[in-house]
């Protein structure tokens, strides 16, 4: 007859021969299964979607700041590169203008900071063996430098000079319809020892070079126009929509001053963030552009935003207003 299969409990077991235990069909009905229940397994699920809810946006704002950080260094190195450009050409500040050349007179000015080469360059080794990188290359020749880590896909510069630093760009009217004597804003013009638009390093007085924007970080390539903000106006200018109010930053922007150190500034306004934004196509990617024209700040933390940004390009507001804290 063929070996018989017996029933044993915990006693049996150890005692059993070693082929008897071979045959040995345990059935102790306390002994716990080794899988996982349906309820065990939704509660694992559960506590895993919790876990990662409480760490991804703080994961995600330690990354943010680590980009952030890389971005004040691009800052202040670009801002190094321009003075030191002004000391090597007797104290007389680059092109405002990143890209290309500015006309005046009916003849080309020298090319802007940046160049053409950073123009929306079909590829990083195409910006690479392009040699018009613009008159600081020989002072930063990285190109890492002239682009936030957080920059928009297709753009390989993100960096811009405010309109008071040496840029051509007019601004929109001479005066405030009703008031008198506001100041026009040309190159060189003075309010007191305060230079408005500036063209030469000697110019950064008062308010002095600490309080005095050079460098915007906004994101993606700069427009036209640059970084274009109001002197005469309180408001936000739509009309060179490409100097939307940078938000990229956790909801802040990033900027240097022509001491040479660089600054976080967050928004205070909601409205700020809120404004109307939208896409416009550029060469191979998109841009973004003020929605619906010149906005006007209607809060007093939208307001202060702006004044604060108007301050820091112009030194002073070129208008007559109750002016925020």
């Amino acid at each position: 007859m063929g070996a018989s299969t017996v029933a044993c409990g915990p006693s049996q077991i150890g005692s059993a021969k070693p082929d008897a235990r071979r045959r040995c069909r345990c059935s102790n009905p306390t002994t716990p299964s080794s899988g996982f229940t349906l309820i065990e397994l939704l509660v694992v699920i559960a506590v895993i979607a919790i876990l990662l809810a409480i760490f991804l946006p703080a994961l995600r704002l330690a990354r943010e700041r680590g980009q952030r950080a890389v971005c004040l260094s691009n800052l202040r190195q670009l801002t190094l590169a321009w003075v030191a450009y002004a000391d090597a050409h007797d104290g007389k500040l680059v092109g405002g203008h990143a890209l290309g050349a500015v006309m005046v007179g009916h003849r080309w000015k020298l090319e802007g900071w940046a160049g053409q080469a950073f123009a929306f360059p079909p590829s990083r080794a195409g910006l690479l063996r392009n040699p018009g990188k613009g008159p600081l290359w020989p002072y930063l020749q990285d190109i890492d430098i002239y682009r936030c880590p957080r920059a928009r896909t297709g753009h390989f510069i993100t960096y811009s000079t405010v309109i008071s630093a040496n840029n051509l760009t007019d601004v929109k009217g001479t005066c405030v319809p009703g008031e008198a004597n506001q100041e026009a804003t040309e190159p060189g013009e003075r309010v007191g020892s305060m230079v408005l638009k500036l063209t030469r390093l000697t110019d950064i007085v008062s308010p002095g070079p600490a309080a005095r924007a050079v460098f915007l970080d906004m994101g993606q390539t700069p427009g036209p126009v640059d970084f274009y903000v109001e002197y005469l106006y309180p408001e936000w200018e739509g009309r060179f929509g490409y100097s939307v109010p940078p938000i990229h930053h956790a909801d802040g922007v990033t900027l240097s001053m022509a001491d040479g150190h660089a600054e976080y500034w967050k928004w205070k306004g909601r409205e700020t963030v809120e404004m109307p934004r939208k896409l416009a196509p550029v060469p191979g990617t998109f841009s973004e552009v003020m929605g619906n024209g010149d906005y006007q700040p209607h809060t007093e933390d939208g307001l202060y935003d702006l004044q604060r940004v108007q301050r820091a390009t112009w030194g002073r507001l070129g208008y007559s207003t109750v002016e925020s804290p």
